[in-house]
């Protein structure tokens, strides 16, 4: 279906968003729309411009460049001097985009089955191990998240968590056209709160734990747990639900706040005729579980580690029998469900160690990952793991208590230093080591694949080998460049160097 200008405006006024349109020629307004856009390099003839503002510079100092490249309009929040193309004066140009993207790309949200799931620790798992469930009950479902976004048939390197509203519109109406039946999204509280899933309401949710992230941000944690909640106050529809943990206080929260509409699971606080959960048996190859869903107990075997894995897997049920799927659906999608890259990867080294990779960047991730997998060793655990530059410098000395409070050998490295210099970042990482009542032995070395290296050479049958940050990303990111590289390839290179098997 072809989108005129006039039509998207009134699809605005309708919405409430759309203050006035500024035009010298009301035929403007017939011209069809090609595209929405909110950068100015990608605008084509026929592109509806959208001018957000950026950290450092304004949108609307874009629109002349977005009209000398074909643009035919703008979104913008204020009137543009000397602009020769019209201009849409909306009253949030944040929400306007996504509106007008939606508009563009025919509703597709509105012709799916929408699951958001939130929270700080766990969205990815908890999103593999919906759309595995719902994949095994025979509903194809599309996935936008922190490693990739698929549409129902091509899969991408994903650049956000949640990506900018042209795009989520975009991903929507690929999976429409493919066939999908769902789509399972993760929703960051930048994402909420920057608008970007505006144009999209959710059927169904999950709120998996809120812990410190992102406070750079947000501020605080109130803020932090209020952009969080914005999902839920925003972008529900119908007789919607939220599946809610509440063995963490900020679940319980929800649960209180929306309680005619939150399903509770929980594997401590449970009570009878709730979704609750316990965990049966644990080893380095997975856990075994049993779920209570409301009239059926049903075991499960997970290729998954760690109580927070558990939550997820309860999160995943929940959201499913929320849905009408049955108790062995449930369970068959649940133990289907493929390895999440970057999310406790394990691999098993011919006469060598278990290699494991984990994404956790933060002290309270790492303390979570370094806690599942302790008990779990049969040996010694060798941490390799560094920290981004440009953000969260606090975090630093922290990431070097908890790893020496876990591990008996450290390797300090470089993560994304960006403008920093990576051996600064090093030492500050190493100032929290010290500071610590561990002792454990400890060494840096910068270059990533020599640190993977150094540990797996020196680690023995039965120790793990556990490789944190950077999970599934495939560069590092410097100041002025970037450098391919990948946590697993350096784990294949040095089994190939070293003439050794994963098993």
């Amino acid at each position: 279906m072809e989108v005129t200008l006039k039509s998207l405006a009134e699809f605005l006024f309708q919405r409430r968003c759309l203050k006035e349109i500024v035009s010298s020629d009301s035929g403007d307004l017939s011209r069809i729309v090609s595209d929405v856009c909110i950068d100015s390099r990608l605008a084509k003839r026929g592109a509806l411009f959208c001018c957000l503002d950026g950290t450092k510079r304004r949108g609307v100092e874009f629109a002349q460049d977005a009209a000398k490249s074909g643009a035919i309009a703008v979104i913008a929040n204020e009137r543009i001097l000397n602009l020769d193309i019209p201009q849409l004066i909306v009253t949030d140009t944040k929400e306007a985009s996504g509106l007008a993207a939606a508009y563009f790309h025919g509703l597709p949200a509105s012709k799916l089955l929408m699951i958001g799931v939130t929270g700080t620790n766990g969205k990815s798992t908890t999103a593999y191990l919906i759309r595995s469930i719902l994949k095994a009950g025979g509903m194809k479902c599309g996935l936008i998240g922190t490693i990739i976004y698929h549409d129902g048939t091509r899969e991408e390197e994903a650049d956000r968590t949640t990506p900018q509203a042209p795009l989520i519109q975009s991903l929507l109406s690929r999976m429409v056209q493919n066939g999908c039946h769902a789509c399972v999204m993760e929703a960051s509280s930048h994402g909420i709160e920057q608008k970007r899933i505006a144009g999209c309401l959710y059927d169904r949710a999950v709120f998996t734990n809120l812990t410190p992230e992102h406070l750079d941000y947000h501020g605080n944690m109130d803020n932090y747990f209020a952009a969080k909640k914005g999902l839920f106050e925003r972008h529900m529809r119908g007789s919607w639900k939220v599946s809610t943990n509440i063995d963490d206080p900020y679940g319980k929260a929800i649960q209180k706040i929306f309680e005619p509409y939150a399903l509770e699971f929980a594997i401590h606080n449970k009570s009878e005729g709730m979704i609750s959960g316990f965990i049966i048996d644990s080893s380095i190859r997975g856990i075994d579980m049993g779920i209570n869903l409301p009239g059926s107990l049903i075991n499960v075997s997970l290729p998954l580690l760690g109580e927070y894995n558990a939550y997820n897997s309860l999160a995943a049920a929940s959201t499913a029998w929320s849905l009408g799927f049955s108790p062995d659906v449930i369970k068959a999608g649940l133990e289907s469900c493929p390895p999440v890259p970057g999310r406790l990867e394990r691999y098993f080294v011919e006469d060598g160690p278990v290699c494991v990779i984990d994404y956790a960047h933060t002290p309270d991730a790492l303390e979570k990952v370094a806690s599942t997998i302790k008990p779990l060793c049969d040996g010694e655990i060798w941490l390799v793991f560094g920290h981004g530059g440009d953000r969260f410098r606090e975090n630093r000395p922290l990431l070097g208590r908890v790893a020496a409070s876990l591990a008996d050998h450290i390797v300090v490295t470089m993560d994304n230093p960006r403008s920093e210099d990576p051996e600064d970042i090093a030492l500050q990482i190493v100032d929290g080591i010290k500071s610590s009542l561990g002792n454990p032995e400890y060494r840096i070395i910068i270059d990533r694949k020599q640190a993977v290296h150094f540990a797996l050479d020196n680690a023995k049958a039965g120790d793990v080998v556990l490789i944190t940050g950077k999970g599934p990303e495939r560069q590092i990111i410097f100041k002025d460049h970037t450098m391919p590289y990948s946590d697993y390839e350096a784990l294949k290179d040095w089994c190939n160097l070293r003439g050794k098997r994963l098993l």
